[in-house]
């Protein structure tokens, strides 16, 4: 019995060790993760059509779909596999994240009330041969993660686009939980 006890204590002591980091993301200030990071975020520009950048709808906020805005303030432009390679394609998702986390930030004042993520859609511009929609995705998301721990990561639909606006590579919408 005494050695039974001690196998389950042990257990119980491997399991909250491999849960503590988790524990710890979880519980990430994103405001600081970005700063840590070195990511300035920017407000949105004016939207290209008639539409707004976010909705409020209850706890659940929509952001439209961004692009990836690069430093100059410039969009980033190429179509994947023919213009742009697989990891200039994640840097694009990764800029297009930024984008959307300064939309989001513009609508709800501080990202430390984001309870969650929960959905997103990333479209890539990319040849009719091109299949690897999802790594190149892969750039938003480990960004969200990166910021925002286990709270960053999402359910999420990757798919290849024929084109997008002004010849972006990338465009992603999200859908964020508040606490």
């Amino acid at each position: 019995m005494k050695s039974l006890l001690s196998f389950y204590t042990v257990v119980f002591l491997a399991i909250q060790l491999s849960v503590s980091p988790l524990a710890a993301q979880k519980n990430t200030d994103p405001e600081k993760r970005l700063r840590e990071l070195g990511i300035t975020l920017k407000p949105p520009g004016k939207p290209i059509a008639n539409f707004v950048t976010a909705v409020t709808v209850g706890k659940l906020v929509f952001v439209s779909g961004h692009g990836p805005v690069q430093e100059n303030g410039e969009y980033m432009k190429g179509k994947v596999g023919a213009d742009l390679d697989l990891n200039q394609a994640k840097e694009a998702a990764r800029l297009t994240g930024i984008s959307l986390l300064g939309a989001l930030k513009s609508e709800i004042g501080d990202l430390n009330k984001v309870k969650r993520f929960v959905k997103v859609l990333g479209m890539v511009n990319a040849i009719p041969t091109f299949d690897q929609h999802p790594q190149v995705i892969n750039g938003f998301s480990d960004l969200m993660v990166d910021v925002f721990g286990d709270n960053g990561k999402h359910a999420r639909s990757a798919v290849g686009v024929g084109s997008l606006p002004m010849n972006i590579p990338v465009e992603i919408e999200m859908i964020v939980e508040l606490k």
